[in-house]
């Protein structure tokens, strides 16, 4: 693993064996990722999620109990595959698919404008058929925050 001066850690694996050694430590802390109110807005377009406290600026500075527009929860979920790809590498290149979620939780509000980033842990690892199936532990954090952002178990399938 290379830790970069930021506070970054990227884990390099270079086999499956490596990610089952790695269980029940944190592996890897992406950057930092901006969430700015142009990307809130695309992603409640794109979803149809269009309620006012995620944009309407003008209103949620009125009206929100943040004093601001927050991120969508589903947006903070959907950036985990942005900062898993910045952070976690398998050398050996295996195939990878999203396998799903056991647990998500959003703990606390990201505002438009926040910086957030993950620290992902190994959770578990089961082999299955020349591959395995890996469960993340991952926390997202928000810079300044005393309580991250989210919480989340995610299940992936790799070297299937």
């Amino acid at each position: 693993m290379n830790t970069v001066s930021s506070g970054e850690k990227l884990a390099i694996f270079k086999g499956l064996e490596e990610v089952q050694a790695s269980a029940g430590r944190e592996v890897g802390v992406s950057p930092w990722i901006e969430v700015t109110q142009e990307r809130i807005t695309t992603f409640g377009k794109n979803t149809g999620d269009e309620y006012w406290i995620h944009m309407d600026a003008e209103r949620a500075k009125r009206d929100s109990p943040f004093g601001n527009t927050i991120a969508h929860g589903f947006l903070l979920l959907s950036l985990l595959a942005e900062m898993m790809s910045r952070t976690v590498r398998y050398e050996w290149k295996p195939d990878g698919l999203n396998y799903g979620l056991n647990r998500v939780r959003f703990i606390n509000p990201v505002p438009a404008g926040s910086r957030i980033r993950g620290r992902f842990e190994v959770g578990s690892v089961k082999l299955r058929d020349g591959g395995g199936e890996v469960t993340w532990k991952i926390t997202v954090e928000r810079e300044g925050a005393e309580k991250p952002a989210l919480a989340a178990e995610w299940v992936t399938r790799v070297g299937f």
